[in-house]
Parts: structure tokens; C-alpha cells; sequence
């Protein structure tokens, strides 16, 4: 695989602000996180533009490939770069994608079968039945502790540096069964941290640890549990809440799906087995 260009960009810049607090007001410079678009062509064919946070681009082309179902595994790519006609001040905003060779990447299935990105919900999603048959139950041993659970959020954190100066940030986090930190990564929107993440795994040939849990910042969404489905992440937790299709598509994909990960407690909406506790589940009275 070839890999041209991927160099750190700007991703926080300074705004003149407003800031109120109680009975005063002052006008101060503030760093907030820089948000542009990124068009992703495969074959000369533009497919999709991307708001995103400027780097980790290629990570980010090459996940979204893999967890949108439009290429079938790392060794599909063959080449990532930044488009060498792409006109200031887009230089660093328009990749291509090259298909490995002996490979062909079906742009009238993709026109027919793709469902754009959207952080906002399903925004035209196929259906849950449509993605299951598409990707196999998932299949994993991995247990954790509840103790363990509640210790990830802190670590996450902690690992967010550009969140601490803007505190705009997403962040997509992989650990281990031990609690340790493998990969973050960070964007303006949480489909973007998750795929930046799982693509950093492709373009090393690599798959994602089937080991290990994946926490994101916010809510989860149905597109989030599809596209850690996609990389074969058997539990995904959230600090946030998750939508119904989230739940359903989690359920029926075999995963575990934590909410509101916060302080000592948390949420399980699918896949209660994997979390292990030496107490029992009370069940609710009718």
C-alpha cells in the first residue's frame, strides 16, 4: 500500500469571542476546532465529502471505505493521497483512493446500495436486516468488569489533548480487556473518530483487536454500532445515551452496548453476558 503526503494539519485556530460570566462581559480570544470538508474519490470518482477535523485524513478515507461496506478489507487499497490537482486552499482537502490491483471498486453498486454519512441519525440507513445480512454476528469471548468499565472515561480523556483546548472535540477510543489504552482518535464528529480509528488499523494491514472495547464520546447512534459492527468490535460503550436503532442493531448483531458510562454506573442495552459482576440482576417487577 502506498501512502503519500498525511501530514499533521491545522485543527484548532483562535476566534475573538464574547465571554459572559455573571455580571461580566469581556472580549477575549478563544481556540476553537477547525471543521472543513474533505472529498474522498476512489478512482477519479468523487463518493462522498466528509466534515471533519483536518488530520488523521487517511485514516479516516481508509475506515470509512472499510466501515460503509464499500471495500471488503485493507488489502483492497491500493493507494491513498491528496489530489495533486486540487485547486488552493483545498490542497489538503480532496483524497484519492486507488483500488489495489486486481481489484474493482463497483461505483453503480455504490450509487444503488449507499446510504450517506450523517451524525445526526439514520438519515436514509438501509435496514437492520439489510446490515446483518451484509456483516456476521458478531463472535467474541471478551468479558469485562464493571470496575474496569468506569475507569475508561478518565482515560479517555486524559488521552484528549486537542479536547482539552477546545473541548469540541469527539473522541473514539479502542482498549484492551485490561483497561489500557490502544488507540484515540479524535474528530468534529463521532463517525468521523471511529473511522479515523478503524482506518488507522487498515492501513497498517491490520484488523481491529477482536479484544477489545470501543468507547466513544457523546450519544451512540445506529451509525456508530454499524460501523464498529463493520470492524468486527463485539462491545462499544458511550457516556452518553443511545438511540432505539443503536439498541436494536446492537441486539441483533450479538454486540454489547453501554450507555451513560459516567461517575460508578452505566447502562447496558444489549449484551448484559460480557459485563462481570459478582452480584446478581435484579429483574424489574411487573
Amino acid at each position: 500500500m502506498e501512502l503519500f503526503g498525511n501530514t499533521t494539519t491545522q485543527r484548532q485556530v483562535e476566534r475573538s469571542i464574547v465571554r459572559w460570566r455573571e455580571d461580566e462581559a469581556k472580549v477575549e480570544d478563544d481556540v476553537v476546532t477547525v471543521e472543513e470538508p474533505l472529498e474522498l474519490r476512489v478512482g477519479g470518482v468523487s463518493i462522498a465529502v466528509i466534515m471533519r477535523t483536518p488530520r488523521d485524513d487517511f485514516d479516516l478515507a481508509a475506515g470509512f471505505l472499510l466501515t460503509e461496506g464499500l471495500i471488503d478489507g485493507p488489502a483492497a487499497i491500493g493507494a491513498i493521497s491528496y489530489c495533486a490537482s486540487a485547486e488552493p486552499p483545498n490542497e489538503k482537502n480532496v483524497i484519492e483512493v486507488k483500488v489495489a490491483a486486481g481489484r474493482h471498486f463497483d461505483h453503480e453498486q455504490l450509487k444503488r446500495n449507499f446510504y450517506a454519512s450523517s451524525s445526526c441519525g439514520v438519515c436514509g440507513k438501509a435496514s437492520i436486516e439489510a446490515i446483518t445480512c451484509r456483516v456476521p454476528a458478531l463472535q467474541s469471548d471478551l468479558e469485562l468488569a464493571p470496575d474496569l468499565l468506569c475507569a475508561l472515561p478518565d482515560k479517555m480523556r486524559q488521552a484528549q489533548a486537542v479536547f482539552e483546548c477546545t473541548g469540541s472535540l469527539h473522541a473514539a477510543a479502542l482498549f484492551d480487556e485490561q483497561g489500557e489504552l490502544i488507540l484515540l482518535r479524535e474528530d468534529v464528529g463521532r463517525h468521523n473518530a471511529v473511522d479515523k480509528l478503524v482506518g488507522a488499523f487498515a492501513l497498517r494491514g491490520e484488523s481491529v483487536p477482536r479484544r477489545s472495547v470501543l468507547l466513544v464520546s457523546g450519544r451512540t447512534s445506529f451509525e456508530i454500532v454499524q460501523k464498529a459492527m463493520a470492524a468486527g468490535i463485539a462491545m462499544v460503550a458511550a457516556v452518553s445515551a443511545p438511540s432505539s436503532l443503536a439498541v436494536d442493531l446492537a441486539a441483533a448483531a450479538g454486540m454489547t452496548l453501554v450507555g451513560f458510562l459516567r461517575g460508578r454506573g452505566f447502562n447496558i442495552y444489549a449484551g448484559a453476558e460480557r459485563v462481570v459482576a459478582n452480584m446478581p440482576i435484579i429483574e424489574s417487577a411487573e
